[in-house]
C-alpha cells in the first residue's frame, strides 16, 4: 500500500550522503499543441532509466532561453511530432503534407543549430531525426514513396520492419548487428543528409532510417521510437548518457584548466572586415567560437608574406581593403591612402597589432591582451578570453635589430623566425637555401630575442636553420604549428631527429590542423592530428608537445573545423584516457613553461 507520509519518503533521500551521483542533465523538446505544451512519458521515463536526468524544454524562440538552457545541458533529445514546414529546407509544400506546427519549428532548428556549435552531444528521433538534418544542411522528402507500411496499424511497442545498418556506424556499435526490428510511425523522411552527416541505417525500400554525425561528433538520429521498445530501445539512451558523461568530463576539466592555441592567422581577414564579436563565417576565430569551444586564449599572428624577387610586399597585402574597413588606420598610417597604398614591414605589423587592441578594448569585459602567463590566469579567473600577439615570419624587423625590442615592448610573445621562402634572417623550408642556414644577420637576431623575451619559433624554417639556431639561442625554441614528419612526408614538417633535438633543449612542438602537414593523401580528420600527437609524445616525452590550429591560416580538419570544436581534441584525449595533467601540458602547460622560462631570462 502507498505511504502517504511525506516525512518518510523524505528519510530515504537523507538516510545518505551524497544524497545522488552526480546524473548528465538531458533536454527533451515538447510537443506543443493549442495551448498546450506536452510530451509522452516514456521519452523521459528512458532517460531516467538510462542513468540521465530529463529537463523539459518548451518550444521557445527567446535566445536568452535558449542559451541558458543549453548552459546547463549535458546531452539533448529532439522528439517525434508532426510535419516540418518544407519552407525550411527551401521547398514548396507538396499535397501530401500533413499538419505542421509553427510553434516548434524555428525554436528546434534553434536549438539543434546551438546545441550543434557546443559540441553537445544529440539524438534525434522521428521528426527528429529529420530536425537534425534540415539544421545541419540536408533536406527531407515530404512524403515517402514507400513499398513497406511505415505508418504502422500495431502497438506502439511493436517492432514492424526491419532496418539495415552501416557497418563501422555508431548505430552499430551500440547494437553489434547490422539487422535491427525497429518501430514505424512516419511518412517523411531524410532524403538528403548534407555534408556534416551521414547515412548509418536504412530500411529495405532504401528509406533512410538513422543518420550520424560525419564530423566525429556524438550526433545520432532514428526514424523510429526507440522511447516505446523499452529494453530494446534502451540502448540508444545509454549511448546518449554515455556522450553526455564524456562530454561532462571535458567541461569540467576546461573550467579547471587553461587551454592555449599557440597559433591563428585570423588577422589575415581584416581586409575583408571581419567582426571579432559576431560569429562570423568568414573567420575560424572569434569570441562565439571561443567560448563555444571553451577556449581560454590564442595567439594571434601578424603574417607578413614573403616577396619573391622583383615582387615588393605591399603588393602581397590587400590595403585598400584594410583602409576600407578601418578608416581610423587610414589616420594613423598615412601609406593607406589610397590610390597607391604602401607599407612597410614593420608598419604593417603595427597595424595589425592596433587593430588586434581595438578589438580587446571594444570587447574588454570578455578579452583582453595578455603578454605573459600571469596575464592568462588572470584573465581566466575573471572569465575573460586572451588574445597573445605574435610574428609570422621575421621579414616584420625590416632589417632593423631595434625592431625587436620595438616589437617586445609591444608584448609580442613570439616571432617566428621566417615563413615560405628564405629572408634575411634564415633559409625557409620552402626557400633555397640563400645562407646555409641562419644568416649573420640573423644570429643578432636570435640573440636579441634572447635579450627581449620573446620567444624564437622554427616554424617554416629550414633543416639547417632550425639545427642553427638550436646552438645559437640560449633558450628553450618553440615550433608554433608543426607536424611529424614520419607520418607526412614534406619539407615543412619536423623528422624524428629535429623533434629529439628539440625536446633535449628544452623546447616544444605545437601539433597542428593544416590538413597538407597532416597527410599527403585523401581527407584528414582530427583522428589525423591526434597521430601526429601521439608520435611526437613517442619520440619527444609529454613534456615537449602541445596545439597550435593554424586556425584561418589553412588550418582546420574534420572534427576540429573551427574553435568551436576545440572540445573535441580534449575529448579525444580523454577517450584515450590521457590523464588531467598530461592533458594540461599538451592544452598550453608546455608552452607556458617555455614562456615562462624566456621571459624571465630578459636582460
Amino acid at each position: 500500500m502507498r505511504n502517504f507520509n511525506l516525512e518518510s519518503y523524505l528519510d530515504k533521500i537523507y538516510s545518505t550522503f551524497p544524497e545522488t551521483n552526480h546524473q548528465p542533465m538531458i533536454g527533451l523538446t515538447a510537443d506543443y499543441s493549442d495551448i498546450d505544451t506536452t510530451i509522452r512519458s516514456v521519452y523521459y521515463r528512458q532517460v531516467v532509466a538510462a542513468g540521465g536526468t530529463p529537463i523539459l524544454i518548451p518550444p521557445i524562440t527567446d535566445k536568452n532561453t535558449i542559451i541558458n538552457t543549453l548552459e546547463h545541458l549535458d546531452g539533448l533529445i529532439l522528439t517525434g511530432g508532426g510535419d516540418h514546414n518544407p519552407l525550411w529546407y527551401g521547398e514548396e509544400p507538396s499535397p501530401q503534407l500533413h499538419h505542421i506546427n509553427q510553434e516548434r519549428d524555428l525554436a528546434e532548428l534553434l536549438i539543434t543549430r546551438l546545441a550543434y556549435n557546443r559540441q553537445i552531444p544529440i539524438l534525434g528521433i522521428c521528426r527528429g531525426i529529420q530536425t537534425i538534418a534540415i539544421a545541419l544542411g540536408g533536406k527531407v522528402v515530404q512524403d515517402i514513396n514507400n513499398t513497406i507500411k511505415h505508418d504502422q496499424n500495431a502497438n506502439r511497442s511493436e517492432a514492424t520492419h526491419s532496418v539495415a545498418i552501416e557497418k563501422n556506424s555508431t548505430l552499430y556499435n551500440i547494437y553489434h548487428s547490422d539487422i535491427l526490428y525497429v518501430n514505424s510511425f512516419h511518412h517523411q523522411a531524410v532524403e538528403k543528409t548534407g555534408s556534416k552527416l551521414k547515412v548509418a541505417a536504412k530500411s529495405s525500400d532504401h528509406i533512410i532510417e538513422a543518420v550520424e554525425s560525419n564530423e566525429f561528433k556524438p550526433i545520432l538520429g532514428v526514424q523510429w521510437h526507440p522511447e516505446w521498445l523499452g529494453e530494446d530501445g534502451l540502448p540508444i539512451f545509454k549511448w546518449l548518457i554515455e556522450q553526455a558523461n564524456h562530454f561532462i568530463k571535458a567541461k569540467d576539466l576546461h573550467n579547471r584548466i587553461l587551454t592555449l592555441d599557440s597559433h591563428c592567422d585570423t588577422p589575415m581577414f581584416f581586409p575583408q572586415g571581419v567582426q571579432f564579436g559576431h560569429r562570423d563565417p568568414r573567420i575560424l576565430y572569434d569570441l562565439h567560437k571561443m567560448t563555444e569551444g571553451r577556449t581560454d586564449a590564442v595567439t594571434m599572428v601578424a603574417y607578413l608574406p614573403q616577396p619573391k624577387l622583383g615582387e615588393t610586399f605591399s603588393s602581397k597585402i590587400d590595403l585598400a581593403g584594410i583602409a576600407k574597413h578601418n578608416p581610423a588606420l587610414v589616420t594613423r598610417y598615412p601609406g593607406l591612402q589610397l590610390p597607391n597604398p604602401s607599407l612597410s614591414p614593420t608598419e604593417y605589423a603595427d597595424l595589425i597589432f592596433d587593430k588586434i587592441e581595438e578589438i580587446a578594448n571594444m570587447k574588454s569585459d570578455y578579452i583582453s591582451i595578455a603578454r605573459t602567463p600571469q596575464d592568462l590566469y588572470a584573465d581566466k579567473r575573471n572569465n575573460r578570453k586572451s588574445i597573445m600577439l605574435g610574428i609570422e615570419n621575421g621579414l616584420a624587423l625590416n632589417h632593423d635589430l631595434a625592431n625587436v625590442k620595438h616589437f617586445a615592448q609591444r608584448g609580442i610573445v613570439y616571432i617566428t623566425l621566417c615563413h615560405n621562402g628564405d629572408n634575411d634572417i634564415c633559409d625557409s623550408a620552402r626557400g633555397c637555401n640563400t645562407h646555409n642556414g641562419v644568416s649573420q644577420f640573423g644570429a643578432q637576431v636570435i640573440q636579441e630575442m634572447n635579450r627581449q623575451g620573446i620567444m624564437i619559433d622554427l616554424s617554416h624554417a629550414g633543416e639547417k636553420s632550425f639545427y642553427d639556431a638550436l646552438e645559437i639561442s640560449r633558450t628553450p625554441i618553440v615550433c608554433s604549428h608543426s607536424n611529424c614528419r614520419m607520418l607526412c612526408d614534406v619539407p615543412r614538417n619536423l623528422t624524428d631527429e629535429q623533434l629529439r633535438a628539440l625536446a633535449s633543449k628544452g623546447g616544444v612542438a605545437q601539433i597542428t590542423l593544416y590538413h597538407g602537414f597532416l597527410k599527403k593523401e585523401g581527407e584528414a580528420s582530427i583522428l589525423d592530428a591526434i597521430q601526429h600527437l601521439e608520435h611526437a609524445i613517442s619520440i619527444m616525452g609529454i613534456d615537449h608537445v602541445g596545439l597550435g590550429t593554424d586556425f584561418d591560416g589553412d588550418g582546420g580538419v574534420k572534427g576540429i573545423a573551427d574553435a568551436s570544436e576545440l572540445i573535441n581534441f580534449t575529448l579525444q584525449l580523454l577517450q584515450r584516457r590521457y590523464s588531467e595533467r598530461d592533458i594540461e601540458k599538451i592544452w598550453g602547460g608546455n608552452w607556458l613553461r617555455i614562456m615562462t622560462k624566456v621571459q624571465s631570462l630578459k636582460q
